[in-house]
């Protein structure tokens, strides 16, 4: 039985092809911005920059219930790939998130999951 995502005859659009090819954009940058969300104790720092502007990494080690260690080796990450900025205040170190694209698409991923929740609740 011929699966319905499938097409059932193999057909090459060479215009298509070639608009498409000549309109890709390089995405290894991409790629690796999705490989530092892809973890889960990240994603969940992010969304909870999402939620507090700024945070110390004392008070991200309380949310995500880890040690201050842990907390600040994540949030090292995501700012050594763009997706955090840190400031210093005294014997503080406070992070936020590095831009709105970047709070766009934490949200935007964290929307799309819970709708697609609700999408399968309701097949």
């Amino acid at each position: 039985m011929q699966s319905k995502e499938v097409c059932e005859v193999t057909v090459v659009h060479e215009d298509v092809v070639h608009r498409v090819r000549h309109q890709l954009p390089e995405v290894s940058q991409a790629v690796q911005i999705f490989k530092a969300l892809a973890d889960e104790t990240r994603l969940r720092i992010a969304y909870a920059l999402t939620l507090e502007e700024k945070m110390c990494v004392c008070d991200v080690a309380a949310v995500i219930d880890s040690s201050v260690a842990t907390a600040s080796h994540h949030l090292r990450y995501l700012r050594d790939h763009s997706l955090a900025k840190s400031t210093r205040k005294g014997r503080m170190v406070y992070y936020a998130l590095a831009d709105a694209h970047v709070h766009q698409l934490v949200t935007i991923a964290q929307a799309h999951a819970i709708e697609g929740e609700n999408d399968d609740d309701n097949e």
